[in-house]
């Protein structure tokens, strides 16, 4: 069974172990989308960087209904078990994933945090994830480079980074270009 690959980031309130999540962007290889920003993030730990930088960039987009089933691409607000409920529906369109983020320490445990821990993911999540930062190290690109330019090129400045659902599209740039997928 091939699985499809979904490219996915997260944007929370701070490098530390209590940190909780502010939203997540997925983007599967086929196009469809996922974006949630969520409302019960622990507002006492954002600090000055995080209002500037990713608070500010929310896009602050309400789901107009309670009802994704069906839905290819879903725009939500909400708090983290309706996130659960939506994401897990979302997910169901596939019939095998697997998840691709870069440095995906933080954005592979928040995941799993949205179904409380890693047993509970859907079952058609593959519960190995891929981090493109390896990739870059394993083929010889240094693995700081910047992702927008080397997925976007000079375009990169224009984009809203640190948004979720962009940083999960400049993945799967990034993958398209490291494996020749166009």
């Amino acid at each position: 069974m091939s699985k499809t690959k979904i490219f996915f980031d997260t944007e929370f309130t701070g490098l530390h172990q209590g940190t909780t999540l502010i939203s997540i962007g997925l983007i599967a290889e086929t196009g469809e989308t996922f974006y949630a920003e969520l409302t019960d993030y622990d507002k006492t730990q954002i600090n000055d960087w995080l209002k500037e930088n990713v608070i500010n960039k929310l896009t602050h987009q309400v789901m107009l209904n309670n009802s994704i089933e069906g839905t290819k691409d879903v725009r939500c607000k909400c708090d983290t078990a309706m996130l659960k409920v939506y994401l897990t529906e979302w997910l169901k369109q596939f019939e095998a994933v697997e998840m691709w983020s870069d440095c995906l320490s933080y954005d592979w445990v928040l995941f799993n945090q949205i179904w409380g821990h890693a047993f509970n993911i859907p079952e058609n999540v593959y519960y190995i994830p891929f981090d493109i930062c390896t990739v870059f190290e394993m083929i010889g690109i240094n693995p700081d480079v910047s992702r927008e330019k080397f997925g976007c090129g000079e375009v990169y400045a224009e984009m809203p980074k640190h948004n979720a659902l962009w940083d999960a599209r400049v993945i799967k740039m990034c993958y398209e270009k490291l494996f020749g997928v166009v």
